[in-house]
Protein backbone atom coordinates (compact mmCIF):
# COMPACT_ATOMS: atom_id res chain seq x y z
CA UNK A 1 0.00 0.00 0.00
CA UNK A 2 1.19 2.89 -0.71
CA UNK A 3 2.21 6.36 1.91
CA UNK A 4 -0.58 8.54 0.55
CA UNK A 5 -3.35 5.30 0.13
CA UNK A 6 -3.29 4.82 3.69
CA UNK A 7 -2.85 8.04 4.75
CA UNK A 8 -6.49 8.89 3.16
CA UNK A 9 -7.71 5.28 5.14
CA UNK A 10 -6.32 6.89 7.86
CA UNK A 11 -8.08 10.25 6.92
CA UNK A 12 -11.55 8.69 6.31
CA UNK A 13 -10.99 6.85 9.42
CA UNK A 14 -10.44 9.94 11.48
CA UNK A 15 -13.13 11.69 9.90
CA UNK A 16 -15.42 8.99 11.18
CA UNK A 17 -14.20 9.23 14.28
CA UNK A 18 -15.15 12.42 14.74
CA UNK A 19 -18.61 12.35 13.13
CA UNK A 20 -19.10 10.29 16.14
CA UNK A 21 -17.67 12.35 18.40
CA UNK A 22 -20.06 15.36 17.08
CA UNK A 23 -23.00 13.37 17.68
CA UNK A 24 -26.37 15.17 17.67
CA UNK A 25 -26.84 14.38 21.51
CA UNK A 26 -23.45 16.34 22.05
CA UNK A 27 -24.85 19.33 20.01
CA UNK A 28 -27.16 22.28 21.75
CA UNK A 29 -30.56 22.50 20.34
CA UNK A 30 -30.94 25.76 18.24
CA UNK A 31 -33.57 28.06 19.68
CA UNK A 32 -33.40 31.29 17.65
CA UNK A 33 -35.29 32.36 14.98
CA UNK A 34 -36.44 30.02 12.26
CA UNK A 35 -34.05 30.23 8.91
CA UNK A 36 -35.47 28.27 6.98
CA UNK A 37 -38.70 28.59 5.84
CA UNK A 38 -41.00 25.32 4.01
CA UNK A 39 -41.65 26.49 0.30
CA UNK A 40 -45.53 27.62 0.33
CA UNK A 41 -47.81 28.65 -2.56
CA UNK A 42 -47.59 32.38 -2.88
CA UNK A 43 -50.50 34.49 -1.89
CA UNK A 44 -51.25 38.25 -2.81
CA UNK A 45 -53.82 38.18 -0.51
CA UNK A 46 -52.29 41.05 1.70
CA UNK A 47 -51.28 42.95 -1.68
CA UNK A 48 -55.08 43.02 -3.29
CA UNK A 49 -56.08 43.73 0.42
CA UNK A 50 -53.94 46.86 0.68
CA UNK A 51 -54.57 47.84 -3.23
CA UNK A 52 -58.73 47.98 -2.49
CA UNK A 53 -58.07 49.80 0.57
CA UNK A 54 -55.45 52.09 -0.34
CA UNK A 55 -55.87 53.02 -4.04
CA UNK A 56 -59.21 51.43 -5.71
CA UNK A 57 -61.75 51.60 -2.69
CA UNK A 58 -59.92 54.46 -0.38
CA UNK A 59 -61.51 56.88 1.82
CA UNK A 60 -64.81 57.15 3.78
CA UNK A 61 -67.11 56.83 1.15
CA UNK A 62 -66.17 53.57 0.02
CA UNK A 63 -65.68 52.10 3.19
CA UNK A 64 -69.07 49.68 3.08
CA UNK A 65 -68.00 48.33 -0.10
CA UNK A 66 -64.12 47.79 0.67
CA UNK A 67 -65.42 46.45 3.74
CA UNK A 68 -68.22 43.68 1.72
CA UNK A 69 -64.91 43.01 -0.62
CA UNK A 70 -62.18 42.18 1.78
CA UNK A 71 -64.77 39.92 4.27
CA UNK A 72 -65.41 37.51 0.73
CA UNK A 73 -61.40 37.72 0.55
CA UNK A 74 -61.44 36.45 3.68
CA UNK A 75 -63.77 33.62 3.50
CA UNK A 76 -62.54 32.52 0.41
CA UNK A 77 -59.71 29.54 0.56
CA UNK A 78 -58.03 30.96 -2.69
CA UNK A 79 -54.53 32.03 -2.39
CA UNK A 80 -54.21 34.38 -5.59
CA UNK A 81 -56.84 37.30 -6.04
CA UNK A 82 -57.07 39.44 -9.32
CA UNK A 83 -59.39 43.32 -9.66
CA UNK A 84 -61.20 43.74 -12.72
CA UNK A 85 -61.10 47.10 -13.79
CA UNK A 86 -63.59 48.74 -16.22
CA UNK A 87 -60.95 50.21 -18.42
CA UNK A 88 -57.34 51.87 -18.39
CA UNK A 89 -58.34 54.25 -16.02
CA UNK A 90 -58.24 51.64 -13.47
CA UNK A 91 -61.87 52.33 -12.19
CA UNK A 92 -62.47 49.10 -9.59
CA UNK A 93 -64.83 46.41 -10.75
CA UNK A 94 -64.75 43.36 -9.24
CA UNK A 95 -62.72 41.00 -7.50
CA UNK A 96 -61.53 37.54 -9.04
CA UNK A 97 -59.89 34.69 -8.36
CA UNK A 98 -57.86 32.40 -10.60
CA UNK A 99 -58.57 28.69 -11.02
CA UNK A 100 -54.85 27.03 -11.97
CA UNK A 101 -56.51 24.20 -13.98
CA UNK A 102 -58.79 25.98 -16.24
CA UNK A 103 -56.83 29.19 -16.19
CA UNK A 104 -60.13 30.71 -15.95
CA UNK A 105 -60.90 34.02 -13.60
CA UNK A 106 -63.86 33.16 -11.32
CA UNK A 107 -65.78 36.58 -9.95
CA UNK A 108 -65.64 36.30 -6.18
CA UNK A 109 -67.91 39.85 -5.53
CA UNK A 110 -68.18 42.94 -7.71
CA UNK A 111 -69.70 43.64 -10.97
CA UNK A 112 -68.46 41.53 -14.11
CA UNK A 113 -68.72 38.51 -15.88
CA UNK A 114 -69.06 35.08 -13.67
CA UNK A 115 -66.28 33.53 -15.59
CA UNK A 116 -63.62 35.59 -17.69
CA UNK A 117 -61.40 32.89 -20.16
CA UNK A 118 -57.60 33.72 -21.00
CA UNK A 119 -58.69 34.82 -24.12
CA UNK A 120 -61.23 37.64 -22.96
CA UNK A 121 -58.24 39.21 -21.14
CA UNK A 122 -57.19 42.79 -22.52
CA UNK A 123 -54.26 44.10 -20.78
CA UNK A 124 -52.95 42.87 -16.64
CA UNK A 125 -51.30 45.31 -14.07
CA UNK A 126 -48.95 45.22 -11.26
CA UNK A 127 -49.92 47.09 -8.09
CA UNK A 128 -47.04 49.02 -6.59
CA UNK A 129 -47.24 49.41 -2.22
CA UNK A 130 -44.57 52.08 -2.11
CA UNK A 131 -46.42 54.48 -4.91
CA UNK A 132 -49.95 52.81 -4.25
CA UNK A 133 -50.61 52.69 -7.92
CA UNK A 134 -51.16 49.82 -10.58
CA UNK A 135 -48.67 50.15 -13.63
CA UNK A 136 -49.73 48.53 -16.65
CA UNK A 137 -47.27 45.13 -17.91
CA UNK A 138 -46.73 44.81 -21.73
CA UNK A 139 -48.13 40.86 -21.46
CA UNK A 140 -50.70 39.13 -22.35
CA UNK A 141 -50.26 36.05 -20.06
CA UNK A 142 -51.68 35.63 -16.70
CA UNK A 143 -49.48 34.65 -13.97
CA UNK A 144 -48.92 34.63 -10.40
CA UNK A 145 -47.58 38.49 -10.48
CA UNK A 146 -50.58 40.24 -12.13
CA UNK A 147 -52.83 42.00 -9.75
CA UNK A 148 -55.37 43.39 -11.80
CA UNK A 149 -56.78 43.34 -15.29
CA UNK A 150 -59.31 44.58 -17.73
CA UNK A 151 -61.41 43.79 -20.16
CA UNK A 152 -62.54 45.08 -23.18
CA UNK A 153 -65.17 47.24 -23.65
CA UNK A 154 -67.86 45.40 -25.79
CA UNK A 155 -67.61 42.61 -23.11
CA UNK A 156 -69.71 45.22 -20.32
CA UNK A 157 -72.67 45.52 -22.61
CA UNK A 158 -75.81 44.92 -20.82
CA UNK A 159 -77.24 41.44 -21.69
CA UNK A 160 -80.79 43.04 -19.66
CA UNK A 161 -83.33 44.08 -21.77
CA UNK A 162 -83.61 47.75 -21.53
CA UNK A 163 -86.88 49.22 -19.08
CA UNK A 164 -89.76 49.97 -21.31
CA UNK A 165 -90.14 53.88 -22.07
CA UNK A 166 -93.17 55.68 -20.98
CA UNK A 167 -95.40 56.59 -23.59
CA UNK A 168 -96.08 60.53 -23.65
CA UNK A 169 -99.14 61.11 -22.42
CA UNK A 170 -101.85 63.26 -24.57
CA UNK A 171 -102.02 67.21 -23.23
Amino acid sequence: MSPSRSAMQNGEKDWDIASTISSPASIPEYTGPKLYKEPSFKSNKFIIHNAISRCCLAGKVNEPQKNKIIEEMEKSAANHFLILFRDSSCQFRAVYTMNPETEELVRLTGIGPRLIGPSMVESIYKYSSDRKQFTAIPSKTMSMSVDAFTIPGHLWQSKRPGTPKKLGTPK
